[in-house]
């Protein structure tokens, strides 16, 4: 069975940093291009940041360039998100999430496995 568990949320201060982390299991991540989602209570789930299934390429969503970086290590069947100057507009349920396929998507529908979500708090 396919399964992605996400670690590494918590309460943090503005322009604090995290390190969110999802670990596969079942399978074996290099077949597939990652990406990380969020929501925030009554807003619709919304696109981070993406990695292909190789690791070359990396895409952003425009509110966290320059602030996020993802990242993967296919050995160890992991991926993270490292958050930096991080702003109470970023609280939300983040998500990772798997699509079998060489090419990074923003489609929340393409991606077929799904973590169930780590709580960051971004509060003074």
């Amino acid at each position: 069975q396919l399964q992605l568990v996400e670690s590494g949320g918590d309460l943090v201060q503005p322009g604090g940093s995290l390190r969110l982390s999802c670990a596969a299991s079942g399978f074996t991540l290099d077949s597939y291009s990652i990406g990380w989602f969020r929501q925030a209570p009554g807003k619709e789930r919304e696109g981070v940041s993406c990695i292909t299934r190789s690791g070359g390429t990396s895409h952003y969503a425009d509110f966290v360039k320059g602030r996020f970086a993802i990242s993967r290590d296919n050995a160890k069947n992991s991926v993270w998100l490292e958050m930096r100057f991080l702003k109470p507009e970023d609280t939300a349920v983040y998500y990772c999430a798997a699509v079998k396929s060489s090419a990074c998507t923003w489609e929340i529908q393409d991606f077929g496995s799904w973590g169930q979500g780590t709580q960051v708090t971004v509060s003074s």
